[in-house]
C-alpha cells in the first residue's frame, strides 16, 4: 500500500521534487565550504565515477604507484555500501585512505566526504581522490567539493553506455575507457562509445587505458598532474586576490585584488 501525499502536495508528486531540490541545495552548500577548506590547503580533490566493476580500485592501485615520487602526497576516499575490501587494498598500495560505507545508499555526499577529510587528515597540497559508489545515475547529482569529475567506462561493458547514462557522461571533465586488454575478447565499439559520449557532453576529453597491462596510464598520470598544478594555481590566485594589495601597494601578479573563489568554481 502507498503511503498517501502529503498536505499541499499536488498529484504530480511535487512534494518529491520538492524535497529532492532542497536535498541536493543543502548538499550543494556543504560542498562550496568543502571546496574553500580544500583550496585554502592547497590540495586537489578529484572524484571518480564508474558503474559496479569497472576497474576503479585497480586503476586506483597502479595510480598510487606510478604517482610514488612525484613531490605531492596522494590520499584516498573510498565509498563502498559495505565492507573495507578496497579500503584494504588502497592501504596495501602505500596509501592513506578512509573507506565510507552507506548502507542502502547509492552515493557519496558532501558531508560524509567532509567527515571522510577529518578523519584523514590529509597533508597541505595534497592530491585527494574519491572512488565514489558504483553507480551511474546518483553519484553524478552530488557535488562533493571535487575540482575534477573522471567517469570511468569499461570495455565489458555496453558501447552505449554514455546515451542510456547521459547525466553521469555529461558530468565528466575526462572519460576513462579501462580494460582495453580485453578489446579483442569483446563486442565493444570504442569509437561509437566516445561519438555517444560527446553527444551529451561535446569536447569532453577521453584516454583509452588498461589498468592490468599499463597501456595508456602514462597519459592519466599526466592528465592527474595537468589538472593538480591547474587547480594548485588557481588556488594562489584566488588566495592573493583575497589578501588584496601587498605591503607596497600594489596588487598581486595577476594585476588585480579580486578573483575567482577557488580553484573549482
Amino acid at each position: 500500500m502507498r503511503n498517501p501525499a502529503p498536505a499541499g502536495a499536488a498529484a504530480g508528486g511535487s512534494g518529491t521534487v520538492t524535497l529532492e531540490q532542497r536535498v541536493l541545495a543543502r548538499n550543494d552548500g556543504l560542498a562550496a565550504g568543502l571546496r574553500s577548506r580544500i583550496a585554502e590547503r592547497g590540495m586537489v580533490m578529484v572524484n571518480l565515477m564508474s558503474s559496479p566493476g569497472a576497474g576503479k580500485t585497480t586503476l586506483l592501485e597502479h595510480t598510487i604507484g606510478g604517482l610514488t615520487g612525484r613531490g605531492r602526497p596522494v590520499a584516498v576516499i573510498e565509498g563502498d555500501q559495505e565492507s573495507l575490501l578496497d579500503a584494504e587494498r588502497i592501504r596495501s598500495a602505500g596509501c592513506p585512505v578512509v573507506q565510507v560505507n552507506t548502507g542502502a545508499g547509492c552515493h557519496l555526499d558532501a558531508r560524509m566526504v567532509g567527515d571522510a577529510l577529518t578523519a584523514l587528515e590529509p597533508g597541505p597540497g595534497s592530491l585527494i581522490i574519491v572512488e565514489n559508489v558504483g553507480n551511474l545515475v546518483c553519484p553524478a547529482l552530488f557535488d562533493l567539493g571535487e575540482c575534477a569529475r573522471v567517469v570511468i567506462i569499461s570495455v565489458t561493458e555496453g558501447t552505449d553506455k554514455p546515451a542510456k547514462y547521459p547525466h553521469m557522461f555529461a558530468a565528466a571533465d575526462l572519460v576513462v575507457i579501462n580494460k582495453t586488454d580485453l578489446l579483442p575478447y569483446v563486442d565493444f565499439d570504442i569509437d561509437r562509445c566516445e561519438r555517444y559520449a560527446e553527444s551529451v557532453n561535446p569536447g569532453v576529453r577521453f584516454l583509452r587505458v588498461s589498468a592490468l597491462t599499463g597501456e595508456g596510464m602514462p597519459s592519466w598520470y599526466a592528465w592527474l598532474d595537468e589538472r593538480y598544478r591547474t587547480s594548485r594555481r588557481g588556488t594562489d590566485r584566488a588566495h592573493r586576490s583575497r589578501q588584496g594589495p601587498d605591503r607596497r601597494g600594489r596588487t598581486g601578479p595577476d594585476g588585480t585584488a579580486a578573483g575567482p573563489v577557488g580553484p573549482c568554481a
